[in-house]
């Protein structure tokens, strides 16, 4: 009898060993955010612009309002409610010949707390052909503290296509006084006309992101920050406009004679989008998507 109930302890503790080792899996196993999506637009014999082809799955969605009054608007969906570790988001978008396109986000897009070990990536590719127009427009990408995000864009253009490009990144939120003590955020942009690299530009974040940000030859104790890239024929005719709306923290130049190139530092969110909405209005000639302005 005692040689039973010793036998039925061990298996009951082996039981409880298992119950634990099969918690802890399912801890270091949680569910991830998968998303991808895939548009064209092209140019009817109207030359309006309408949508060719569209393909969407997971938690990414894409939402066309009626009311933009230039070419297509595409507005981006997580319907994950934000980026965390493991998390998988692709986008790429085809805008035909002589089409035009704005791909903006319904909201500002969050990259969480990741667990260990653990990175969140988006990827967007857009290939521009003869004659099209891109306005990548996204809210700002907020990051949080212990976020771990590795995202990439790459954008072909042809000859005489044209692009507008913005990427608004705000480090914690100024309101509730947080601070990025340990982050991992990689971001790259790619431009290429002809398969040939005209821009190209990195940022790497890592560990004390409030300690980086707050040297004088990074960001001078910025919470915010812009990039702005505009590729149009007429874009150096913009340059002496777009310098006179720039606060003191932004900088604009001509890197080749049809590229302008913007970098914009704020204190915060709300700095950076007051700062940042004139130049946009005036860039797609006051037709700046209406979720920029709820």
């Amino acid at each position: 009898m005692a040689e039973a109930k010793t036998c039925r302890g061990q298996i009951i503790n082996q039981v409880a060993k298992f119950d634990c080792k099969a918690d802890s899996a399912a801890q270091q196993q949680q569910p991830r955010a998968r998303g991808a999506a895939f548009l064209r637009v092209s140019a009817g014999l109207d030359g309006q612009t309408g949508l060719a082809d569209l393909r969407q799955s997971g938690s990414l969605k894409l939402v066309f309002p009626r009311s933009y009054r230039r070419g297509a608007e595409a507005i981006i969906v997580n319907t994950a409610g934000g980026i965390t570790g493991g998390d998988r988001f692709s986008l790429r978008a085809e805008i035909g010949h002589g089409a035009s396109l704005c791909l903006t986000t319904q909201a500002a897009e969050r990259a969480y707390r990741a667990q260990p070990h653990e990175v969140g990536r988006l990827e967007t590719h857009a290939r521009l052909c003869t004659g099209a127009r891109l306005n990548w427009l996204p809210q700002e990408m907020i990051i949080f503290d212990h976020a771990a995000l590795h995202r990439r864009l790459e954008v072909d253009m042809a000859d005489d296509s044209s692009l507008l490009l913005v990427e608004p990144l705000v480090f914690g939120r100024a309101a509730m006084r947080e601070r990025l003590n340990n982050i991992n955020f990689k971001d790259r942009i790619v431009v290429r006309r002809n398969a040939r690299p005209i821009f190209v530009d990195g940022i790497d974040l890592a560990a004390d992101a409030s300690a980086h940000l707050a040297r004088a030859a990074t960001g001078a104790g910025a919470g915010a920050m812009a990039s702005l890239v505009f590729v149009d024929t007429k874009a150096a005719g913009q340059l002496a406009h777009i310098r006179s709306l720039l606060p003191a923290t932004a900088g604009a130049s001509m890197i080749a004679a049809d590229i302008l190139v913007l970098r914009m530092l704020a204190a915060d969110s709300f700095e950076l989008r007051c700062n940042l909405v004139p130049i946009l209005d005036h860039l797609t000639q006051n037709s700046l998507p209406v979720s920029w302005r709820l």
